[in-house]
């Protein structure tokens, strides 16, 4: 069982005994440093299984491929090489988002049938490797084809997407910084968004959300919900009314369940933030004396997930003048393998040491520690208010 990485998170009682490794020496390691190539067969060998995870990922059925020359170490005698052939079908397991979390690769060793062909009828077997490096280039071709297809789809679905979350405009827009990073992979973008509303002199409305799913469809998604929201909190006011009205919204919304949101409401007259989250992280409140919390008081079910009638919670938090408020999605803190709250103590350390910094170097300061600046395997939206 493979990571979308290639790294080895498991392997079977049958599997180590066809390739004399023991768990120990397999589990947590990339799939060709546990077994090394030497040649060009070998190098084939290595891209054919790269491209069967891709395009299982892809396509999210098992990708099926004919027998591969790969030559693997010997266990005992460290660089030689056996020779072996291969037969593999990988299977993509899905996340609750639709996208492959996991590889299950079924490895059959056939090569006693491939070396046996091979030794009673060697022309066949050559013509065989031919017509086997022959599929394999095939192979190759209808990859790049469909990586080109969703590349042409990542082009327009980001088109959408910067269309729908234009610059701020606010009486003071020096108090407020906002970033969206596109993921880098082809397939992981265009579900977050944010939007900020003044409401009246007094009062701003910010919100951050997140849309289960990617690309084009995402992206409408994400316009819909946005624009709903919005109309929602300048007419009610209040965040959990504003959300509950969304989450019923959200059910008439192909796509939309599941989304994750939360809507924020400034009052600076009274100095406290109204708040009210929808399956989503809590945002960071940085004090003037550098204390960190985390506004977590008011966390419901992501949208169309909780009871209809069942009202949202909302919470309320003082501020002192200076303070810092930050709205995200969870490209910024979540990595795989990886406790949430490993993700927030990062988030929060970064707040804390870059508070004193305008909201705009703030936003990229925080984008840096946190790995996330040239971009992730995931979205991210970053809002920074400066209170």
């Amino acid at each position: 069982m493979l990571t979308p990485e290639l790294t080895i998170v498991e392997a079977n009682r049958s599997y180590l005994e066809t390739t004399g490794r023991t768990r120990d020496d397999l589990v947590g390691r990339y799939m060709f440093d546990a077994f090394p190539c030497e040649q060009d067969a070998g190098l084939r060998g290595m891209r054919s299984l790269k491209m069967s995870v891709r395009r299982a990922a892809v396509t999210r059925q098992r990708d099926i491929q004919g027998p591969q020359k790969y030559d693997i170490p010997v266990a005992d005698r460290p660089g030689e090489f056996e020779e072996r052939y291969w037969s593999t079908f990988t299977s993509p397991v899905l996340g609750l988002d639709g996208e492959a979390v996991l590889f299950v690769v079924r490895t059959e060793d056939v090569t006693a049938f491939v070396t046996h062909q091979a030794q009673e009828d060697p022309v066949r077997h050559q013509a065989m490797e031919a017509e086997l490096f022959g599929r394999a280039k095939e192979l190759y071709e209808s990859y790049e084809d469909l990586r080109r297809a969703y590349a042409r789809e990542r082009q327009v679905a980001l088109t959408l997407q910067r269309a729908m979350l234009p610059e701020v405009d606010l009486q003071q827009p020096g108090d407020v910084a906002v970033r969206y990073l596109p993921a880098i992979d082809t397939l992981h973008v265009c579900g977050d968004w944010y939007e900020l509303i003044e409401l009246d002199e007094t009062r701003l409305a910010v919100a951050v959300g997140d849309v289960v799913g990617h690309g084009l469809s995402a992206a409408g998604v994400m316009g819909q919900l946005r624009s709903a929201l919005s109309t929602a909190v300048q007419s009610l006011a209040e965040p959990a009314p504003a959300l509950q009205a969304l989450g019923r919204y959200a059910l008439s919304v192909e796509g939309a369940l599941a989304s994750t949101a939360v809507q924020a409401v400034i009052d600076k007259a009274e100095q406290k933030i109204t708040y009210s989250c929808a399956g989503h992280l809590p945002p960071v409140l940085l004090q003037p004396d550098g204390t960190v919390d985390l506004l977590d008081q008011a966390t419901d079910p992501p949208l169309g997930l909780n009871p209809l009638g069942t009202p949202r919670p909302q919470a309320e938090r003082r501020y002192a003048s200076g303070a810092t408020l930050v709205l995200y999605t969870d490209g910024l803190v979540e990595r795989r393998g990886e406790d949430i709250d490993d993700g927030l103590g990062r988030l929060a350390d970064s707040v804390s040491r870059h508070g004193a910094l305008d909201p705009e170097s703030l936003a990229d300061a925080v984008l840096t520690d946190l790995g996330v600046a040239g971009g992730a395997a995931d979205d991210t939206a970053l809002v920074v208010v400066r209170l």
